[in-house]
């Protein structure tokens, strides 16, 4: 870190170069009129052979904040000062106001996950972000203050808690959504940004590049939840010379029904089953056990949007790479202020890949080394 601190009553120099040094900088903040460069450019000229001449005294002049001696402080010049100013990351931040992101306030593992979306934006961006932690309950008008009061163009809302604190904001700032599961139209509408739901077209390529022979994919979802997933999930199959077969479900005694019959007639050659993120159709705690052990003793693979299905027993499945997510919601954010936003939400591509190598084996599926490396979690751990 180097800091500067400039002593005028002690450098001669000083006197007369603050007024342009001044100019200089509110010239290039604020409007980025470089035609006053030259002009500097030539005060410099003009003060350099003074200043070589009092380059012992000037170390004298720069004093340390403390005394612990933590901070590298160096002189300028305005000719220094100038070429700093032209930096590009510095003029491409100058009057686009701040990214403000909304996460949950929330304990670990589920902190590191958001954290992580927030150190991606952070990297890919050369304006400002500012970091909100929120609560279930906040003030509204608070924050509303609080992002005026730092320039905010746009608001990166991560996780429920994030989502329903950016829904009280004031509608003169846009909104993208990240990190969050949204499981119906309903809830997608009029929002724009990435769900946390995996691309079905990544997951079916994944299928073909393990079993090439799958010609069928079959899926059982509730279509209040996961209606706009499928029109994705038909259009990305179709691309890929797949038959997407799918089955309502609007009920936990409905799916289970669904499963069994699908499982007795389907063929472990040729067919395989995706589940989705749906709380209905994949339910945790009855459900998912039986359809494992179906797919166990049929045979038939299956894949999910879930990576924690994969340590249970799925085949393969698909998992948020959080600070991925980050670089590509802040890629948006940028998009947006620029006025070229991404109208609605979209599927998630920036993942990472999970494989049972227990199951595949029971499958008489061989993953050897090299393709192994092709997945960023193997389970079950060595």
């Amino acid at each position: 870190m180097t800091t500067l601190f400039f002593s005028a009553c002690r450098w001669p120099c000083a006197a007369r170069c603050v007024p342009a040094l001044l100019s200089l900088l509110l010239s290039l903040l604020l409007s980025l009129l470089l035609s006053m460069a030259p002009a500097a450019r030539a005060l410099a000229d003009d003060l350099a052979p003074g200043m070589a001449a009092e380059s012992a005294a000037a170390a004298g002049l720069l004093e340390r904040y403390d005394s612990g001696d933590q901070y590298d402080m160096k002189p300028m010049t305005p000719s220094q000062l100038e070429d700093q100013l032209r930096r590009p990351d510095l003029q491409a931040s100058v009057g686009k106001g701040t990214i403000a992101v909304l996460y949950p306030n929330v304990s670990e593992p589920f902190r590191s996950a958001f954290i992580g979306m927030i150190q991606g934006i952070e990297e890919r961006t050369r304006l400002r972000v500012r970091s909100y932690a929120v609560d279930a309950r906040f003030d509204a008008l608070e924050l509303n203050a609080q992002l005026k009061r730092s320039g905010a163009r746009v608001v990166i809302a991560l996780g429920r808690q994030g989502l329903n604190a950016a829904a009280a904001l004031d509608r003169d700032i846009v909104v993208l959504v990240g990190g969050a599961l949204l499981l119906s139209d309903a809830e997608i509408v009029n929002l724009n940004g990435i769900s946390l739901t995996p691309d079905p077209a990544l997951l079916f390529t994944r299928l073909r590049a393990l079993l090439p022979e799958i010609k069928r994919v079959i899926v059982v979802y509730d279509p209040k939840k996961t209606e706009w997933l499928l029109r994705i999930a038909r259009e990305a199959a179709r691309d890929q010379g797949l038959e997407l077969v799918s089955y309502e479900a609007r009920d936990l005694a409905q799916a289970a029904q669904v499963y069994m019959a699908q499982f007795a007639g389907a063929d472990s050659r040729r067919d395989a089953v995706w589940l989705p993120h749906d709380s209905t159709t994949v339910e945790e705690g009855t459900l998912l056990p039986l359809i494992l052990k179906q797919a166990w003793d049929s045979g038939v693979p299956i894949f999910s949007s879930n990576v924690l299905h994969v340590k249970k027993g799925a085949l393969f499945a698909m998992s948020p790479n959080n600070v991925e997510l980050g670089r590509s919601l802040a890629s948006s954010a940028e998009g947006a202020i620029a006025g070229e936003l991404k109208k609605g939400v979209q599927p998630l591509r920036e993942l990472h890949t999970a494989i049972n190598l227990r199951t595949a084996s029971h499958m008489g599926l061989t993953i050897g080394q090299q393709q192994q490396r092709t997945f960023d979690l193997i389970y079950p751990e060595p």
